[in-house]
Parts: C-alpha cells; sequence; structure tokens
C-alpha cells in the first residue's frame, strides 16, 4: 500500500472509529492505532459541526438552548463513545478495592452512581461554557476542543502501557510518527483559532489533564483502558473550553 493510500486509510477509520458515520473499514493488524495521526482532525471536524449548531441556532433559541444542542450534537456524533469511558471511570474512582475489581466495574454495562454524576457535571460544564462564550467565539473554541480531545487520547496511548492483554486499550498503539503528526495537526488547530496566547493554554491544560488521567490509569488500573481513553478526550474537551471562556472573559 502506498503513502497515499495509507493515509487515506488511516483517515477513514480515525473517522469510522470516533463518530458515528457509517463506513466500511478493514481495521489493520496493528489496530486502532493506526488511525492514531488522524485523531486531532477528526475530532476539529466534529468541533466544527457542534460549533455550527451552536452559532447557528443562537439567533433564535438564544445561547443556553444553542449550548444544549451543540453539546447533544458532541455526544450523539461519537455515539458517546466518550461519555461512556468518562462514566466507566467515574464508577472505578468508587471501587475501594483490588485492580481486578475495579477493572471489573469498569467493563459493567450499566452506569452507577458515581458514573452518572460525572456524566451530569460535564454535561453541564460543556453547556455552561458554551453558553457564556460569545456566538462568534464558541465555534472555534468547539474546533479546539474537539482536536486537543482527540490528541489527549493519542498522548495517554502513546505514554501508557495497557492494563490488560486484549481489549482497545491494548490494540491501541501509538507510533513515533503518528504521534508526531498528531501533535502538529493538535498545535495547528489549537493556535489557528484561539491564538497565540490562549491556544497555548489550551494546549497546556490538555497536556496536564492527560497527564492526571494517565498517573491515575497507572497507579490504579495498571495502565490504560478502552475507558481511560474515552475519559481523557472527555475531560479535555471540558477543561479547554473552561480556560478558552476565561481568555474570552479577559478580553
Amino acid at each position: 500500500m502506498g503513502p497515499a493510500r495509507r493515509a487515506a486509510a488511516g483517515a477513514a477509520l480515525a473517522l469510522a472509529f470516533l463518530t458515528v458515520i457509517p463506513l466500511r473499514v478493514r481495521e489493520r493488524a496493528d489496530g486502532v492505532g493506526a488511525a492514531a495521526a488522524w485523531f486531532p482532525a477528526v475530532g476539529a471536524l466534529v468541533g466544527a459541526l457542534a460549533g455550527g449548531i451552536r452559532f447557528a441556532s443562537e439567533p433564535l433559541l438564544g445561547a443556553g438552548p444553542a449550548a444544549v444542542l451543540a453539546v447533544a450534537v458532541l455526544v450523539a456524533v461519537t455515539g458517546a463513545l466518550h461519555q461512556d469511558g468518562l462514566a466507566d471511570c467515574a464508577d472505578g474512582l468508587g471501587v475501594r478495592d483490588d485492580r481486578g475489581r475495579r477493572l471489573a466495574v469498569m467493563r459493567d454495562p450499566s452506569v452507577g452512581v458515581f458514573g452518572a454524576l460525572a456524566l451530569l457535571l460535564w454535561a453541564l460544564l460543556v453547556a455552561a461554557a458554551l453558553a457564556e462564550l460569545p456566538r462568534e467565539d464558541a465555534l472555534p473554541a468547539l474546533v479546539v476542543a474537539g482536536a486537543l480531545g482527540r490528541w489527549a487520547a493519542v498522548l495517554h496511548g502513546a505514554g501508557v502501557a495497557p492494563a490488560r492483554r486484549a481489549g482497545l486499550g491494548a490494540s491501541f498503539r501509538v507510533g513515533r510518527g503518528a504521534l508526531a503528526a498528531a501533535t502538529l495537526t493538535a498545535v495547528a488547530a489549537a493556535l489557528g483559532p484561539a491564538g497565540l496566547g490562549a491556544g497555548a493554554a489550551a494546549l497546556a491544560a490538555a497536556a496536564v489533564v492527560t497527564l492526571g488521567v494517565s498517573a491515575w490509569a497507572s497507579r490504579t488500573l495498571g495502565g490504560r483502558t478502552g475507558d481511560t481513553l474515552g475519559a481523557s478526550v472527555a475531560l479535555v474537551e471540558a477543561a479547554v473550553l473552561l480556560v478558552l471562556l476565561g481568555f474570552a472573559n479577559a478580553a
């Protein structure tokens, strides 16, 4: 397979994995990590879609309902993939037992109290931030948040060993080339729409939150899982939006 076809296959795999777009792709032998280079670009597209809804609906509905619609789009277009991971990790936080028990609880498809609270707080934070952002700032903010959220998953996958031998966490192997490409895309996606100061702050916030998730996963789970990858995306999205809101209010 030539470079162009390999790049196209990686982009298609990233779209199929990160969104509900019904693309028929064949996962490569090296797993979903083969598409990691494209994660921030796909995240930017998801953010642009949600931001477009926020921008277009505010004149008719007001900032609050438009923000809630944007959050709904973020969840719907990704099939709640990242929110599921956040809820499972929150339920894992509530387990005061050994590592195996915590991992078992996180695999349970039902959502517990901690998971429900985490989802509620995430949705409230994101919706509140989007409602407070000026209309012209919300769309680029969502582009930045979407790109850096998926970059966080790439960083987490590259820096933390898998907790299990099988599953998404184990199959998400990120090579140096993919990490470099994803990082370049994330930096461009942050500095372009947000500007140097706010973009740099958003990048720093994404890195700090990812480091925190990675440290928790390593210490309590023994490594990354599909759920910790998803949680890193959701948490970074919220953190980046809050940082950009702070810059907008200070302007």
